[in-house]
C-alpha cells in the first residue's frame, strides 16, 4: 500500500476551528468549547486553535494548556506550592474553600479579557501539502509537534496534520498488511470466559 500525502490526511482550514488575533481569551474559550472534529467517522476535540493576523496570515497555535495557564490568577502562580494546597484545605476551614474558589472564580473571568495574543505559540513547524507521510512523520518528531499546518506551493494554509490522523493512517498500513490475529479468549479467576465488547468505531474524547 502506497503513503498518503500530507494533503489527503489533512483537516482543511475551513473544517479546522481558528481565530483572529483580536480576540480575547474568553472568545478563544468560548470557541475551543464549541469545536468538534469528525473524521472517518470519528469525533474528536482540538487540542489547539490556529490564530491568524488581519491579513489572515497564519501566525500561531493557542492549546487548552495555554489559555487555562493565563487563565490562572496571578496570585496563585507567586504563592509557593504548600500555600497554594492550603487554600483548599477544607478540614482547616470548612468556609475556606467556598472563599478560595470565588476569589479564583472572579480572577479566572477577569484574565478572561485579556488579548489571546498573550498565550499564543508561535509556528515552530510546517509541511507542504504534497509531502509524503514519512516526511510529515519525521517533522513532527523533530520540531516535537502533535499538529502541522498544511501549506500550498504560495504558502497558504491549507489545512493542518494531526499526530492522530497521521497514526490512524500507520494504522491501516500495518493491520492491512497484517494476518488476523487469533487471541485466545480472556477469563477471569473462575475460568469464565470474558468477551471483549466491540464493533464499529468508537469516539475519542481528544488528539
Amino acid at each position: 500500500m502506497a503513503t498518503k500525502r500530507a494533503g489527503e490526511i489533512m483537516i482543511p482550514l475551513g473544517e479546522y476551528p481558528h481565530i483572529p488575533l483580536r480576540y480575547t481569551i474568553k472568545q478563544a474559550v468560548e470557541e475551543m468549547e464549541a469545536a468538534m472534529i469528525v473524521k472517518n467517522g470519528r469525533h474528536s476535540l482540538p487540542r489547539a486553535l490556529l490564530v491568524f493576523d488581519r491579513d489572515y496570515d497564519l501566525v500561531g497555535t493557542v492549546r487548552r494548556r495555554d489559555l487555562l495557564r493565563t487563565l490562572e490568577p496571578q496570585f496563585l502562580r507567586s504563592l509557593p506550592v504548600h500555600h497554594q494546597r492550603k487554600l483548599f484545605d477544607v478540614e482547616a476551614d470548612v468556609n475556606l474553600i467556598d472563599i478560595s474558589a470565588g476569589r479564583i472564580a472572579d480572577a479566572m473571568r477577569a484574565n478572561s479579557e485579556l488579548p489571546v495574543a498573550n498565550c499564543v505559540r508561535p509556528i515552530t513547524g510546517t509541511c507542504k501539502v504534497d509531502e509524503h507521510l514519512a516526511k510529515v512523520i519525521y517533522k513532527m518528531f523533530t520540531f516535537d509537534l502533535n499538529l502541522l499546518p498544511v501549506l500550498d506551493n504560495k504558502n497558504n494554509v491549507m489545512g493542518v496534520v494531526r499526530s492522530v490522523d497521521v497514526f490512524h493512517e500507520i494504522a491501516s498500513i500495518i493491520l492491512d498488511e497484517m494476518p488476523e490475529p487469533h487471541l485466545p479468549p480472556f477469563s477471569n479467576e473462575k475460568g469464565t470466559e470474558l468477551t471483549l465488547s466491540g464493533g464499529g468505531q468508537q469516539d475519542i474524547a481528544d488528539e
